[in-house]
C-alpha cells in the first residue's frame, strides 16, 4: 500500500507558476513510475506528465515546454513545475504510483487559473 499525498495547488492568475508535491509513503519508491494527471469540471481525467524509475519523462502536448515533471528518490518525492499556466489548466491534480500494473492514486489538489 502506498500513501500519496498532494500539494502546492492554488489560485493562480494566468501567466504564473506554481508547482505540485507529492509525498509518497513507501520504500520502493524508486521503482515506481510516477504520473501527475488533471481532471477538469465534466471532463475525463488525462495524463499531464510521468517520469518512470529511470528518469524517463512523458508530457503531454497541451503542456510541454510550460510543465516540467521531476522527482527526487532520496525524500520520496515528486513534483511538477508548472509555468506560464492558462485558465485551461483549471483542475483537481492527482498524483499517481504505478508498479507492476497496481496503481495508487493521491486526493488531488485544486489548480485554478485565473485572473
Amino acid at each position: 500500500q502506498v500513501q500519496l499525498v498532494e500539494s502546492g495547488g492554488g489560485l493562480v492568475q494566468p501567466g504564473g507558476s506554481l508547482r505540485l508535491s507529492c509525498a509518497a509513503s513507501s520504500r520502493i519508491f524508486s521503482t515506481y513510475t510516477m504520473g501527475w494527471y488533471r481532471q477538469a469540471p465534466g471532463k475525463q481525467r488525462e495524463l499531464v506528465a510521468s517520469i518512470t524509475s529511470g528518469g524517463i519523462t512523458n508530457t503531454a502536448d497541451s503542456v510541454k515546454g510550460r510543465f516540467t515533471i521531476s522527482r527526487d528518490n532520496a525524500k520520496n518525492m515528486v513534483y511538477l513545475q508548472m509555468d506560464s499556466l492558462k485558465p485551461e489548466d483549471t483542475a483537481v491534480y492527482y498524483c499517481k504510483a504505478g508498479y507492476v500494473g497496481i496503481n495508487y492514486w493521491g486526493q488531488g489538489t485544486q489548480v485554478t487559473v485565473s485572473s
